[in-house]
């Protein structure tokens, strides 16, 4: 397709799941840290990152951090999360969505998916709601770029009264009904770890419609340094906050952004055409009522097929190319095997182990050429002797 990279690679050389992609704009603003020795934690480069994403995102306010983890973990604690707390979380994600649960003491609950955007059942989640009616916080993940059924959701917590954070951190320029995802609960945090849509090497962001939420995030991420000429700590603080330097590359990965989020979406509809003619392979579902950036594009494969994601992946790396399993959900991870799980469905396989068990996340770098496109469809389909 046209909106797909030009043929420049090698043929020879590996094709990686989702890696970053630079443009030289981050360097003019690295240099510019560099002349100006504002390589600390702090500076113009962090400032002008934090407003140019708050007008991008139409979040309200933003707190540049050092992790999407940091992100969350800050995020848990302005919403009051502590010791012996529940907190409903989806169960289909990476761990970093969860970890920062137990960083409080905290008792994470997953919640399964749903079959119609792989995120975050409601269904379910009324099913949690029943058995623990006062969870201090709800944790919605928009999963590989998709956003999730945020109308329905936030009716729920909004009945319960209790808080949403939105885990943006593979969602950023994703949208539901036109606005972007992240800026719909009180607390919303976008990743730029080094495979995401845009990337500071490593970094996060915390955003809120509540400037003093986002002051108090940039507080905490700082040592929590109390406003006096001597240092003074009056609370417990973080090392969370995002370097002027990356914060630098951020600024240049911004300004690509749109381009980013239009080359993942033709990644997409090319391995959707090509496998369309195939009632084995069906692509992530998307939800109607967005536009899902498209992070990373995943294929499911009918069940009872000779063909598994684990042969799918062999073949892959065989020729030199990454691929990933889809997560595994953290119910079934062995860390969390004490935490109590609700099923989209009212018995059998839960949708997020039936999605884990049958899923492949294809490769997805935006510096796929089409010779590239070619070569992967090329060897899934040949497994299914198409």
């Amino acid at each position: 397709m046209s909106t797909i990279a030009n043929d420049t690679m090698n043929d020879k050389r590996r094709i990686y799941l989702s890696s970053p992609t630079m443009h030289g704009d981050e360097q003019r603003f690295v240099a510019e840290a560099f002349d100006t020795n504002w390589v600390a934690p702090l500076g113009p480069n962090v400032n002008n990152f934090e407003t140019e994403m708050a007008a991008y995102t139409k979040c309200g306010y933003a707190a540049a951090l050092s992790s999407g983890t940091a992100a969350i973990h800050l995020g848990l604690k302005l919403l009051g999360v502590g010791q012996g707390d529940i907190v409903f979380v989806s169960s289909l994600t990476f761990s970093a969505s969860c970890n920062p649960i137990v960083y409080e003491k905290a008792q994470p609950v997953f919640i399964d998916a749903e079959p119609d955007t792989w995120n975050m059942s409601p269904r379910a989640l009324e099913k949690a709601f029943e058995k623990y009616p006062t969870p201090k916080a709800v944790v919605v993940v928009h999963l590989y770029g998709t956003p999730a059924k945020l109308d329905e959701i936030l009716k729920i917590c909004q009945r319960h009264h209790v808080p949403v954070l939105e885990d943006a951190a593979e969602s950023l320029g994703s949208t539901y009904d036109g606005k972007h995802t992240g800026t719909f609960g009180q607390i919303g945090i976008y990743s730029f770890n080094g495979n995401k849509i845009i990337t500071t090497s490593g970094g996060g962001m915390l955003v809120s419609k509540e400037e003093a939420l986002v002051q108090e995030a940039r507080t905490l991420s700082t040592q929590a340094r109390d406003p006096a000429r001597h240092y003074q700590h009056s609370k417990i603080g973080y090392n969370y906050r995002m370097s002027n330097v990356l914060a630098g590359i951020g600024r240049g990965q911004l300004m690509h952004l749109d381009r980013h989020v239009q080359l993942k979406r033709a990644i997409y509809a090319r391995y959707q055409e090509a496998f369309a003619d195939m009632d084995e392979i069906a692509m992530n579902p998307l939800n109607p009522r967005g536009e899902a950036n498209n992070w990373l594009s995943c294929m499911t494969i009918k069940e009872g097929s000779s063909v598994t994601p684990n042969l799918v992946m062999d073949a892959l790396e065989t020729e030199n190319i990454e691929s990933r399993p889809i997560w595994k959900p953290m119910h079934l991870q062995p860390v969390f095997s004490a935490c109590d799980f609700f099923n989209h469905n009212e018995s059998d396989t839960s949708v997020s182990e039936d999605i884990f068990a049958r899923g492949v996340c294809l490769p997805s770098d935006i510096k796929n050429t089409e010779v590239n496109m070619e070569k992967i469809i090329g060897i899934v389909r040949q497994l299914f002797g198409k």
